[in-house]
């Protein structure tokens, strides 16, 4: 994928994505041209970046570069495009990469930790799943769920740590680090912990509970 190159703006689900995930991408994403990381290969090495770590930029570019999601349900919507950036040092924290550019002006950005990770920036890094892939997952639970919810309720602050999660399990495929989802009986619940542990406020902290699912509703996709 170049900017020269023709991008078809119909993106494909990638492999090992839920089916769920792979239709959001598919249905509601789009997929707009972005740079050609390879072109920069020789050049970054030359500075000093491992071979691994430029590699890595180049894989997650091939799979999620010049995509274009709906806004998440948090994060003040979350990256506006999928894009790499130029792999950089932090001591005590190893390689990391810009993941994309925020949707409006915020006091973090979206990153690629040295494990893989999607996180954020904040005071200090906060991965928020394991993997973009996670993200992802999580972005088309959010749609899915809001979709066939009988009730969506947004708690913040001391409720969310009150919540009562006894009997829900957490969701596997969103890949929870920070964040995570859980399921219960008849109600779906994303728990937004990374802005209350990145800028360390927890008021920010934050739940949305997603009531009266059927069969479907919990587990359709």
């Amino acid at each position: 994928m170049t900017a020269e190159s023709p991008v078809s703006p119909i993106p494909v689900g990638p492999a090992g994505l839920s089916s769920r995930a792979r239709r959001f991408v598919e249905v509601a994403g789009i997929r707009v041209p972005v740079q050609d990381v390879r072109r920069h290969r020789d050049a970054r090495i030359g500075h000093g970046i491992p071979a691994a770590e430029v590699d890595r930029v180049t894989a997650f570019q091939d799979r999620w570069g010049g995509l274009v999601l709906p806004p998440a349900p948090f994060y003040e919507g979350g990256p506006r495009i999928l894009d790499a950036g130029c792999p950089e040092w932090v001591p005590g924290r190893g390689w990391s990469f810009e993941a994309g550019d925020c949707r409006v002006s915020m006091a973090y950005g979206f990153r690629i930790g040295a494990d893989g990770a999607f996180g954020i920036d904040a005071y200090h890094w906060t991965p928020l799943h394991a993997d973009m892939d996670g993200w992802v997952e999580s972005l088309a639970l959010a749609d899915h769920a809001r979709r066939w919810a009988g009730t969506v309720t947004r708690i913040k602050g001391k409720e969310v740590e009150d919540l009562d999660l006894g009997g829900f399990k957490p969701v596997p495929e969103v890949r929870g680090a920070t964040d995570n989802w859980w399921r219960g009986e008849d109600s779906l619940i994303a728990v937004y912990r990374g802005e209350a542990v990145g800028l360390e406020a927890p008021q920010c902290l934050e739940a949305h509970i997603y009531g009266g699912l059927d069969e479907w509703g919990l587990h359709g996709g």
